[in-house]
C-alpha cells in the first residue's frame, strides 16, 4: 500500500508531489532543497550551507517515514548541481553524512534549480 510522507521539518512542496512515498518498504523521497523549513527561505551562503541544509531535509523526511535517523538506509542518490563547479564543495558535506558505505549516486550540472539554488538532491532508501 502506498503512503504518502510529510513532515513539517522539511519544507513543504511546491508543487504537486509528496516530499516521499513509501511502497513495500522502500522510501522515493522527492528531490529537496535548500530551503529551511522553519523560514521557508532558501539558507544563506554558498553550497556547503546549501548542501547541509539539503540533507538535513532529508533526514527530517527519512525520519518522519520511520526509518530512524539513519540516512544509511539511502541505497541512491541523484544530486543535481546549477554549476559543476560546485562540486567539490557538494562533495565535502556530502561526505561528511555518509562516512562509511556511501549510497551509490549520480551528479549532474542542470541549466537551472529551483528557486535559483545550487543543489537539489532526491533519494531512495529501504528499510
Amino acid at each position: 500500500m502506498k503512503n504518502v510522507i510529510y513532515t513539517p521539518n522539511a519544507p513543504a512542496p511546491i508543487g504537486p508531489y509528496s516530499q516521499a512515498i513509501e511502497q513495500n518498504g522502500m522510501l522515493f523521497i522527492s528531490g529537496q532543497i535548500p530551503v529551511d523549513p522553519q523560514t521557508g527561505s532558501v539558507v544563506s551562503g554558498g553550497i556547503a550551507e546549501q548542501t547541509d541544509q539539503v540533507l538535513k531535509n532529508i533526514q527530517a523526511v527519512i525520519t518522519e517515514a520511520g526509518y530512524g535517523n539513519d540516512l544509511g538506509k539511502i541505497l541512491k542518490c541523484t544530486i543535481y548541481l546549477s554549476d559543476m563547479a560546485n562540486f567539490a564543495g557538494m562533495n565535502t558535506v556530502y561526505a561528511g553524512y555518509f562516512p562509511t558505505e556511501p549510497p551509490a549516486r549520480a551528479a549532474f550540472a542542470v541549466k537551472d534549480l529551483p528557486l535559483g539554488v545550487m543543489v537539489e538532491i532526491e533519494a531512495i532508501a529501504m528499510r
